[in-house]
């Protein structure tokens, strides 16, 4: 740390080396180099001071007045920035000195952030851009001028720019960054990069520039003798040091300045001298503040500049060891942790599981079919089926801890799932004994009956036909006729018929209705039954039913004394011989 900040006072010094003894060209020691496009990049962000940005102007001023300004000589553009890029003139603009020069007067300075990468983007699309002035195969060299850090990213858009042949020339002033000045400017930096501690010191880079600038000097073309630097003026020259020397009484040698040894310092701890400048450092375990002069105590923990994998525990100024976070024990490299696992090496007190929970902790636990008790150590078999954590539907059998079975009730049958149950219809798989008739009572429960017609023997199972007419089992006035079993129909006596309700019986008077044969009288000698007779005088056939005319006379059935007259069927009259009366009894004669 100390090597380096000697570096950065190094580069410093050698910025501010020329003085201001050395002589400005006049009007007649014009820069005769070649032609030349010039681009001023000016920062006028609100860090610079309003005395500050007068002495940048005078600075691009007094390098202008050393320029052979014109459009086919040096042509030169300004641009400042802050958070904004603004343009003051183009390449193009002015072909004037004097044009420029009042241009330049008239810049209002912006005054805000410090985007210095947004404005070398705008320097190579827009300021040298041959719409703005910018000519083919014409050098184009780049001045930005700042006193603070970037805001946005730099290195990208410089190495592009410089890609694009732009040499830049980096100048810092003051609070200026060393590292962000390298990644602007074109190597070599020595050339290119320069540091100057105020804003009255920019006129250094202004003669350096020059030189750069205008070709050839006396120190360049003779042997001066100069042990480190050589300053040119018209037709002579000046050996200077770099800083940090001092020029010996010989004028030419130099003698390194040792600021530390010579007690010219303010360090609080530790002294590290360079030629002509020193840094402060600290003792081992402290750390330069930020005023680069006093040191603090460095806790190595809370600035996390440790090695500890978990817990960084301070001893004192840089020094610490090592710790773990509970439950982690620190390893032999006393820096890394292994995780404690308590139930891996038997530390723990669990009925039956031990669960490692992460470094140092673990929980009990139980065997499947085990329930963790009260005390989170032992356990208690879990009786599922007395607990109803089971999804049986009707019945749950304990078969050990945590673990059950599922039965049915009588009469149902347990399901492919082993979980629900299905009734069981005996009937229907025709695992029954009965005859005929096998009636489902329910979930495996059966009994038996008989057709139409048939009763249930007393052994439950077989069937009779049943005689209904035998066992008067029916509602026939007079006749029941078995048909088949449980089955009759109702008829009646001879000389009935059955009435419309096929259960009673009317006589049946066959005189009356005029189904007999006799031929006069029909005789009803009950119902269904009839015999014939004849009318008087007529005598019935033998047939029963035609009848003959009785001659009474002709037969001698008659009372008549000596003549009898048939007056027609079964009827006679008497008569009397001749000389004979008839007497008044009208059968006899006198």
């Amino acid at each position: 740390m100390g090597n380096l900040r000697a570096l950065s006072g190094f580069i410093f010094l050698t910025l501010a080396v020329f003085t201001a003894a050395r002589p400005k060209s006049g009007p007649d020691q014009k820069c005769k180099s070649g032609p030349v496009d010039l681009v001023f990049l000016i920062d006028s962000s609100r860090s610079v001071r309003p005395h500050e940005f007068e002495t940048m102007r005078k600075f691009m001023v007094d390098i202008l007045n050393t320029l052979d300004i014109g459009l086919d000589t040096t042509r030169v553009g300004v641009v400042q920035y802050s958070s904004q890029v603004r343009n003051e003139f183009f390449l193009k603009t002015h072909s004037k000195l004097e044009n420029m020069v009042k241009a330049i007067n008239e810049i209002v300075p912006l005054a805000q952030g410090t985007m210095t990468g947004l404005a070398i983007k705008y320097l190579m699309n827009e300021a040298f851009s041959p719409g703005q002035g910018d000519r083919p195969k014409v050098p184009n060299v780049a001045v930005i001028v700042t006193d603070g850090r970037p805001q946005d990213r730099v290195a990208e858009v410089a190495a592009e720019a410089r890609e694009r042949g732009i040499e830049i020339y980096a100048v810092g002033v003051a609070r200026a960054d060393m590292t962000s000045l390298r990644a602007m400017a074109s190597p070599p930096f020595e050339d290119h990069v320069f540091l100057v501690e105020r804003f009255d010191l920019i006129h250094q880079f202004g003669l350096q520039f020059q030189d750069k600038l205008c070709g050839k000097d006396l120190c360049l073309e003779s042997d001066h003798g100069c042990e480190q630097l050589c300053e040119s003026s018209p037709g002579s020259y000046t050996c200077h040091c770099l800083p940090g020397y001092r020029l010996n009484a010989d004028g030419k040698t130099c003698s390194a300045i040792d600021l530390c040894v010579e007690g010219k310092h303010d360090c609080q701890q530790i002294c590290i001298s360079s030629p002509g400048s020193f840094t402060c450092d600290c003792d081992q375990g402290y750390h330069l503040n930020d005023d680069k002069k006093t040191c603090s105590p460095i806790d190595l923990c809370a600035e996390g500049k440790h090695d500890c994998e978990q817990v960084c525990v301070y001893m004192g100024p840089g020094i610490f060891t090592c710790d773990c976070n509970e439950g982690y024990r620190l390893n032999v490299d006393e820096k890394t942790c292994a995780p404690i696992d308590l139930c891996a090496e038997g530390k723990q007190d669990c009925d039956q599981v031990c669960v490692n929970m992460g470094p140092g902790i673990f929980t009990c636990n139980c065997n499947e079919g085990y329930r963790l008790n009260m005390d989170e150590k032992t356990c208690s078999p879990i009786d599922l089926c007395a607990e109803e954590k089971h999804d049986c539907q009707q019945i749950c059998v304990y078969s050990g801890p945590g673990i059950f079975t599922c039965d049915c009730n009588e009469g149902y049958r347990l399901n492919v799932d082993e979980k629900t149950c299905s009734p069981i219809d005996l009937c229907a798989e025709g695992k029954h004994d009965c005859q005929q008739v096998c009636v489902n009572m329910g979930p495996g429960i059966f009994t038996c009956d008989c057709n139409e017609g048939y009763r249930l023997n007393e052994d439950e199972k077989t069937c009779e036909p049943i005689d209904l007419c035998a066992e008067g089992k029916h509602d026939c006035e007079q006749v029941c006729v078995n048909m088949g079993p449980g089955i009759f129909t109702c008829d009646c006596n001879e000389g009935y018929r059955l009435n419309g309700d096929k259960k009673t019986c009317s006589p049946i008077d066959v005189c009356a209705e005029g189904k007999h044969g006799c031929e006069q009288v029909c005789v009803y000698l009950g119902p269904g039954n009839f015999t014939c007779d004849c009318n008087e005088g007529y005598r019935l056939n033998g047939d029963k039913k035609t009848c003959s005319p009785i001659d009474l006379c002709a037969e001698g059935k008659h009372d008549c004394k000596q003549v009898c007259v048939n007056m027609g069927p079964g009827i006679f009259t008497c008569n009397c011989n001749e000389g004979y009366r008839l007497n008044e009894d009208e059968k006899t004669c006198s």
